[in-house]
């Protein structure tokens, strides 16, 4: 049986959820569960803290997990990303009262507050720098510098709004972009692994194409599928009229609109977009 961590609270639990039931998975009803066995899917459900994710993987106590990317590195622990899953998207960035710092190599000597000690301590030895001291605060980050605790922070960072309100600015290149991810361990069953992994792609693919069918005169087929080549090779049928063609072919979630405008200018009518549920590719 397959054991599988999943976040039990914050921004990655029910996007992580969300995707294991498009997966076709069980998962709680009750946010207090802490344990639910898939008996038809031979799994096994864990609902850990986030935080905590890699360290279990890592030691073997499950075989895979979903966590951050941000939370893996700053484990230490020996699991291994396995899948990224395209949720829960951020940056993580240097920041300080503005105007104080322009480039990383001034953090010599300086105190870093962060919730991440020691991706920052890596991301700063491949640098060659070394700072006075990495402070780890649980939260609220950006006070640090006002609270003398630090000189500079070290967080993630979405829209920058809480930096600016704070009266901090972010300098320097990204130390990380982190997302969602699938990790592993190294005693996952490599053959359970692979239907986890599969069924998580799936998803991805649903989420990322849509399914369009239309009709198109038989001598503009060619220009058509130029402008929807497919995942693969669309499908065309004939139709009762042999002077039109149906198409049906997946496209690009993101690009549905301005692909439905093309084909009408082109001259397709009848143009359907339906949404995949699951897919196999």
């Amino acid at each position: 049986m397959l054991r599988i961590a999943v976040p039990n609270k914050g921004s990655l639990s029910e996007p992580a959820s969300q995707m294991l039931r498009e997966a076709g998975y069980r998962q709680r009803r009750d946010s207090r569960e802490l344990v639910l066995t898939d008996a038809d899917n031979d799994v096994e459900f864990f609902f850990l803290r986030p935080r905590d994710i890699a360290v279990y993987v890592g030691s073997g106590t499950v075989n895979v997990g979903i966590t951050g990317r941000d939370l893996l590195l700053d484990s230490g622990s020996d699991a291994q990303e396995h899948l990224p899953l395209n949720f829960a998207r951020s940056t993580f960035h240097f920041a300080a009262p503005q105007g104080e710092y322009r480039d990383i190599a001034e953090l010599d000597g300086k105190r870093i507050a962060t919730s991440y000690p020691l991706l920052v301590l890596n991301f700063l030895k491949d640098k060659g720098i070394t700072p006075a001291d990495v402070v780890r605060l649980d939260g609220a980050v950006e006070t640090a510098i006002r609270l003398g605790v630090a000189d500079v922070i070290a967080d993630v960072v979405e829209t920058g709004s809480t930096l600016r309100a704070a009266g901090l600015e972010i300098f320097g290149e990204s130390l990380l972009s982190s997302e969602a991810v699938l990790i592993r361990g190294a005693n996952a069953d490599d053959a359970a692994l692979a239907v986890l992994t599969r069924r998580l792609q799936g998803v991805l693919t649903a989420r990322r194409f849509v399914l369009m069918d239309y009709d198109v005169p038989t001598e503009l087929v060619e220009a058509a599928v130029a402008v929807t080549p497919g995942f693969e090779s669309p499908t065309i049928s004939d139709l009762h009229d042999s002077a039109w063609k149906a198409v049906r072919v997946m496209v690009p979630r993101d690009k549905t609109n301005q692909i439905m405008d093309a084909l009408h200018d082109l001259g397709a009518r009848a143009v359907l977009v339906t949404s995949i549920l699951a897919s196999r590719v």
